[in-house]
């Protein structure tokens, strides 16, 4: 999606400080909006205020303040004027628009039951912007392919390391196939909607001809679904966590099918000593962990085997290309 479409989705006067501000769309990750707070923007990892003027400042003075008019005007573009046809998916806080890029939303729940009906007087938006980086994971992948073939992956990183973005990459050339990895069939559970951002169905984003996605789909539901129905060589989950996530994957490997995930984390050791359930080993599922953090996004610190051994140790470089 380019800048004139990504600005077409905001209130008019808040699309035009934007263009004012002449920022670079590819390192723009996020825009959020708050009735009667100022304009804040996510821009190559640091959060900024978007001013009056139409420039991007730490500091607080003439921010741009977004009014409940503008979150009003923002949600009639975004969902083309029928927010209806999108109770589905804001039931689940988000709606995708075209391009991939998820508007994630807040206000006032309304329950029925256990069960969310909708949320109404909407006041806080956040535009995450998907930034697909094709090549991203050519680094890495040489780490991933064993005399056997693909190994089971888990990409371990704390939040906004960019584990999705190189989840997205590893998929797409598992799929498509590289030099050394003839191409497999791909199942993919997006259950936020973020790897392939289908947008009525149809991924936005590239994740390989031989790729079925199922969106919006709880994570352990869906990776059984796609083993009945699809018959995956690999499954791909992103932010894996709970008990259910873990024991869908121990059903997974034990059927024969590959795997590649990613969690929340911080290290190799973190991860291991963790309890997943009875009789569920982290280590026991993957047989390669990449672990990202620090800066720029995409810096990888450490590959390591399932049986602690280092095969890659980084350097703070920008290791997997990212922007």
């Amino acid at each position: 999606m380019q800048g004139d479409t990504i600005y077409g989705l905001l209130a008019v006067r808040i699309r035009r400080l934007l263009e004012m501000s002449r920022i670079q769309l590819e390192s723009l990750q996020e825009i959020r909006m708050r009735a009667g707070n100022p304009l804040l923007l996510k821009y190559r990892g640091t959060e900024y205020i978007l001013t009056e003027h139409g420039e991007i400042s730490r500091d607080i003075q003439n921010a741009c303040i977004v009014t409940k008019e503008e979150v009003e005007e923002t949600l009639e573009y975004i969902s083309g004027y029928s927010l209806y046809a999108f109770s589905e998916e804001i039931k689940q806080g988000f709606i995708t628009v075209p391009g991939g890029h998820r508007v994630g939303l807040a206000g006032k729940i309304v329950t029925e039951g256990s069960r969310i009906s909708c949320i109404r007087h909407i006041s806080f938006i956040n535009i995450r912007l998907a930034h697909q980086i094709p090549g991203c994971a050519d680094r890495v992948m040489p780490y991933l392919i064993s005399k056997e073939g693909l190994c089971n992956t888990l990409i371990l990183s704390p939040p906004g390391c960019g584990k999705t973005t190189l989840l997205r990459d590893i998929i797409r050339q598992i799929s498509d196939g590289t030099e050394k990895l003839p191409g497999m069939t791909v199942g993919v559970v997006d259950e936020r909607s973020e790897l392939a951002g289908s947008y009525l169905g149809i991924p936005q984003n590239d994740l390989g001809i031989r790729t079925d996605v199922l969106d919006c789909c709880p994570k352990y539901q869906g990776m059984m679904m796609l083993l009945r129905s699809m018959s995956p060589q690999v499954i791909a989950v992103d932010e894996i966590g709970g008990q259910e996530d873990m024991g869908a994957l121990q059903r997974v490997r034990n059927c024969g099918c590959q795997m590649i995930a990613s969690m929340h984390g911080d290290s190799f050791g973190e991860v291991v000593n963790k309890s997943y359930g009875e009789g569920v080993k982290i280590e026991q599922i993957f047989q390669r962990f990449i672990i990202l953090g620090g800066r720029p996004v995409g810096t990888v610190r450490e590959i390591v085997s399932s049986d602690g051994e280092i095969l890659y140790q980084g350097t703070g470089g920008d290791v997997c290309g990212f922007r």
